[in-house]
């Protein structure tokens, strides 16, 4: 079976193809667990001791049988190399025994070839009724990263903070699913670059809440660019990128699912999820290695695979997602 068997929706788990480029990241049925899988196996070599990306995943003993939701701050700028690394940790961990469904912004579906291949990875859009969908009928997890934009551009000497900037909505749709948070954390991905400053006083300024429902418009240290303005894509520095997953977290006893909940219940879960995701923070925080280590672990990481790239990688990784995106615009 080669790849393009695999993004032309044979092997997905429901009838993926069907979807109108309209309607995508709407329908946790777009799924196509082969493709997850050929994904997730073909960047393997990218992250692990002796990959580009170090990579480390700890607390998988917390997730409880039932399906969660798992809430983390959100890190790395464009190309988000905090999610694709989860993605990673995830397969090896989980394989296909337990499926998770990623939220994301609306602008992620908006190039319809993009669109196309995240529906097929199960990223839907950050919909209330999409996520809880999944988490009560689907029996899945969802993983969501609720500071969003402000989060994943805030500046480098924010990178170690918690920033979810009031936003709560997940706190609701957890209560009214019944289902427990698992607070996690993720270091290494906002060293990948610099960001200067989040830029919302200009993205205020040139209106883009209502243009292109985003807060900020950054600017960052970062190859290939030097300095890059907006949400450019950037070629990631090689980091070590370190994930820890918290004990869940459930909602009071005696806590109905399916109602709204109120006001003073929402702003004290909250306080107990960000409080927590703080503290896997400041742990993961505490055990990076000294800067000086840094700067020797990408000299030597650079150098390893200038000196001797890996032998099947004929292709770069964003050309084989866009590959695998463009084969499938006909099915």
């Amino acid at each position: 079976m080669n790849l393009q068997d695999l993004t032309s929706g044979k092997n997905a788990t429901h009838q993926s193809s069907t979807t109108p480029d309209t309607q995508l990241g709407m329908d946790p049925n777009d799924l196509d667990l082969d493709l997850c899988n050929t994904v997730a196996d073909r960047i393997q070599n990218v992250f692990g001791e002796d990959g580009y990306f170090d990579l480390s995943a700890d607390g998988w003993e917390h997730f409880p049988p039932e399906p969660s939701l798992i809430v983390s701050n959100h890190s790395g700028g464009t190309i988000i190399p905090d999610v694709w690394g989860l993605m990673v940790a995830w397969h090896r961990h989980f394989n296909d025994e337990r499926i998770c469904h990623a939220l994301a912004h609306d602008l992620v579906f908006t190039v319809p070839p993009i669109g196309r291949l995240m529906s097929k990875l199960g990223v839907l859009r950050a919909q209330k009724d999409n996520a809880y969908k999944v988490l009560t009928e689907y029996k899945r997890d969802v993983f969501v990263c609720p500071g969003g934009d402000k989060d994943v551009w805030r500046p480098w000497s924010e990178r170690h903070k918690v920033r979810f900037s009031g936003r709560k909505g997940y706190i609701r749709l957890a209560l009214k699913a019944g289902v427990p948070i698992i607070p996690m954390a993720n270091v290494g991905p906002h060293e990948t670059l610099m960001v200067l400053t989040d830029g919302q006083r200009l993205a205020r300024a040139l209106k883009f809440q209502e243009i292109f429902r985003a807060e900020v418009f950054p600017i960052h240290l970062s190859l290939p660019w030097g300095v890059g303005i907006g949400p450019l894509p950037h070629i990631p520095l090689p980091t070590k990128l370190s994930y820890r997953f918290g004990p869940p977290i459930y909602a009071p006893e005696g806590w109905e699912p399916g109602n709204e909940p109120p006001q003073s219940l929402v702003d004290e879960m909250d306080e107990r999820v960000r409080t927590e995701i703080q503290r896997l923070l400041d742990q993961l925080a505490a055990e990076r290695p000294a800067p000086s280590e840094r700067i020797r672990h990408v000299a030597r990481t650079v150098l390893r695979r200038v000196a001797s790239p890996p032998k099947l990688r004929k292709e770069t990784l964003a050309k084989r997602a866009m590959r695998a995106a463009f084969t499938s615009q006909t099915h």
